[in-house]
């Protein structure tokens, strides 16, 4: 019998179905954040001034454009995306906004105008990157280039002024960027294709050593090598948070890659061996310690609260609920409080609970990161999404951990929430990119 026959003989397949789209439940989910950020915005106008503030309608509408803009790049470039990573972007970023205009009504600064701008930029380069970058497997071509160009961005702040202590921006014509933000993303380029291609050595040779699969001399020479950079921007830039998220994206990824607990342990003792090393030798860091171990000795000394005890009390008259926005007195901490102490801001303000949800929304940005990479295919693709993921997750661990004297306090920025342009458009490129990955992720599942 032929086999057109037993085809004809045989129940019709059932046809595959579409790939999910989810593109109404993103527009809904975006109106609601949209929504949600202006009722914000005039809560702090109430709180305020007693009324609301006369530019709602234009804040709204900006903010409007920008989520519309947004979908509608989506709709057209990656139709079968997670739905839920562009809404909790955009409500993150207004969120932020709220808490920077809330800020910059006790400090007579217009911090909140300037991020709206930057804010405007960062959503321009997400449209962009949707739409252009049909195959994220041609970024593996250019790890090299990658990584070339992170090191240039990591080194030349070192030839200009610290500022507040640390040499990690550049200050010309009375703008600043910090180059960091953007090595990040390429770094984690990087490491993504270098492990894709290599990690069938690194999973498979080194010496047995108790319950550890320790690596061998050579597949060690790259970790030491990353271990190296990380220290030296430690001591030459004084930034603790860039060397630890550097250092801790390449572990995780290792860890994904191998599978290998010796990585881990590996890349623990280093990082620790590092940290102890410059902390107690850079006056900088190793004040930042002090602080860290001791953040009330400042008062016992009679010199008033340090920022750090200043973020403490903050947090603990913000108690369950909150004072509300508008009604506490986190200004007191002083002159990082829109960057890295606007965390406090908003336990204050808006408590416990408060809190709790934008750490759930960080964990859901995450979680939905590590869900596109687990649906990857390829090596490269599973590795990046897992990697753009974790930069936002170690970004909110080590900061959260440091306002609230878990960890030594770093300087880095609040994904979104923070005051910071060149972080600001980052994060909307790691969004644009964990797009990128969930709608190919999502096609493959289908």
């Amino acid at each position: 019998m032929s086999a057109t026959t037993l085809d004809a003989g045989a129940p019709p397949r059932p046809a595959t179905p579409p790939p999910r789209r989810g593109r109404g439940m993103e527009f809904v989910l975006l109106l609601c954040a949209v929504l949600i950020s202006v009722l914000g915005y005039c809560d702090v106008g109430l709180a305020t001034a007693g009324t609301v503030p006369p530019d709602t309608l234009r804040y709204g509408c900006a903010l409007g454009a920008l989520a519309l803009a947004a979908h509608g790049a989506v709709r057209a470039g990656a139709p079968c995306a997670d739905p839920l990573l562009l809404p909790i972007a955009l409500l993150l970023n207004g969120l932020g906004l709220i808490l920077l205009q809330r800020l910059d009504l006790r400090t007579a600064e217009a911090a909140a105008p300037t991020q709206l701008i930057w804010s405007a930029l960062g959503v321009a380069l997400f449209i962009a990157v949707v739409l252009l970058l049909r195959d994220y497997r041609a970024l593996a071509r250019y790890a090299y280039v990658s990584v070339a160009a992170a090191l240039v961005l990591m080194i030349v702040p070192i030839a200009f002024p610290a500022v507040n202590g640390a040499r990690i921006w550049i200050q010309y014509a009375g703008l600043s960027i910090q180059p960091g933000e953007f090595a990040k993303v390429l770094l984690a380029v990087f490491f993504a294709a270098y492990l894709a291609d290599n990690h069938h050595a690194l999973a498979y040779t080194g010496r047995r050593i108790w319950f550890l699969q320790l690596p061998t001399g050579r597949a060690l020479g790259p970790v030491l090598a990353i271990w190296a950079i990380s220290v030296g921007v430690l001591v030459l830039e004084r930034d603790l948070g860039t060397s630890l998220l550097f250092f801790g994206l390449f572990v995780i990824l290792l860890y994904v890659s191998t599978g290998r607990t010796g990585w881990t342990a590996v890349g623990l003792l280093l990082s620790g061996a590092g940290a102890f090393a410059v902390g107690s030798l850079e006056p900088h860091v190793h004040s930042r310690v002090q602080d860290w171990l001791h953040p009330f000795a400042s008062i016992d000394a009679g010199e008033g609260p340090s920022q750090l005890a200043q973020s403490l009390f903050a947090f603990a008259a913000g108690g369950v609920f909150g004072t509300g926005l508008g009604e506490g007195h986190s200004v007191l901490i002083g002159f990082a409080v829109k960057s890295d102490f606007v965390l406090a801001t908003a336990g204050e303000e808006l408590g416990l609970a408060g809190i709790a949800a934008l750490l759930l929304l960080y964990a859901m940005l995450t979680a939905r990161g590590y869900t596109a990479g687990l649906a990857m295919r390829d090596p490269f693709g599973r590795l990046l999404a897992i990697g753009l993921a974790s930069i936002i997750a170690l970004q909110v661990f080590v900061i959260a951990g440091g306002v609230t004297d878990l960890i030594p306090l770093t300087g880095m920025a609040m994904p979104f929430l923070a005051q910071g342009g060149s972080s600001v458009v980052t994060n909307w490129i790691i969004i644009a990119l964990l797009i990128r990955l969930s709608d190919t992720a999502r096609r493959a599942e289908a």
